[in-house]
């Protein structure tokens, strides 16, 4: 029975550290999306060929973050597999094999769906957040020296998936710029670049934006699916980002005093 529980932790620790290590992956520049599969690629050892590892890997941060993932995984997944097998071999008659298999597919299974909350995802984001500004200097230095990143704005990526709010927009009827986001580039899935792409240029699946706007703005987008409620969302961050400016308006006019 112990080596269940124990499997159990160390599957749930594993799914803890991929997440903590995909948010700070996020933090440098990377979409949710990109950011989630290298994390698990790096800690599994395994997909981690990608054409998309080559400028995670040039990048001294991102590469720091997944020299460390790679050294627990290895660790974790043999802890794991041992787990695995004293839990069949165990000679403890007092529990059937039915019953250790019912009990380790219900904690599986249990394991999995806290995965895949999203409630349990965005507070492990915030928790990940405040701890990451409370002791660290953790930045994307590279962005930052170039355009003064200050306060809540930062540059990223954002890929586009087939469901998503953006998919098959052009670019002017997205109205993102009224949200307080700025579309700087724009990779298409051929490798084609669009540099400053103008208000004609429709999304398509896959294409992968280079955004700048405020880091809550990006992650809202990020989620947002097509139909009535990406609409309803859209205007909510339309009618946000207007107090926003008049916020830093109302600011500045202090300052110049």
């Amino acid at each position: 029975m112990i080596s269940i529980f124990s499997l159990l932790l160390i599957i749930g620790l594993s799914i803890l550290i991929t997440r903590i290590a995909a948010i700070a992956l996020l933090h440098t520049g990377l979409s949710r999306e990109s950011a989630r599969f290298q994390a698990r690629s790096a800690f599994t050892g395994v997909g981690f060929t990608t054409s998309e590892s080559e400028k995670v890997v040039n990048h001294p941060v991102r590469r720091r973050i997944l020299l460390a993932l790679m050294l627990l995984g290895n660790a974790g997944i043999a802890t794991a597999m041992s787990s695995l097998i004293l839990t069949f071999i165990d000679q403890d008659n007092s529990s059937s094999i039915y019953f250790k298999l019912v009990l380790l597919i219900s904690g599986l299974l249990l394991v999995w769906g806290l995965a895949r909350s999203r409630w349990v995802d965005r507070h492990i984001y915030k928790l990940v957040n405040l701890a990451m500004k409370k002791y660290t200097t953790f930045q994307v230095r590279d962005y930052a020296s170039l355009l003064q990143l200050t306060g809540d704005y930062r540059v990223s990526e954002y890929q586009v998936q087939e469901g998503d709010w953006l998919a098959y927009k052009k670019l002017k009827d997205s109205r993102l710029r009224s949200e307080g986001v700025i579309v700087l580039a724009l990779n298409r899935e051929s490798g084609v670049f669009l540099g400053a792409p103008d208000g004609e240029t429709e999304i398509q699946p896959k294409d992968t934006l280079i955004l700048y706007g405020r880091q809550e703005c990006i992650e809202e987008l990020d989620e947002r699916r097509k139909g009535l409620s990406g609409d309803r969302d859209h205007r909510e961050a339309v009618a946000e980002q207007k107090q926003v400016v008049t916020e830093e308006k109302s600011e500045d006019e202090k300052q110049m005093e």
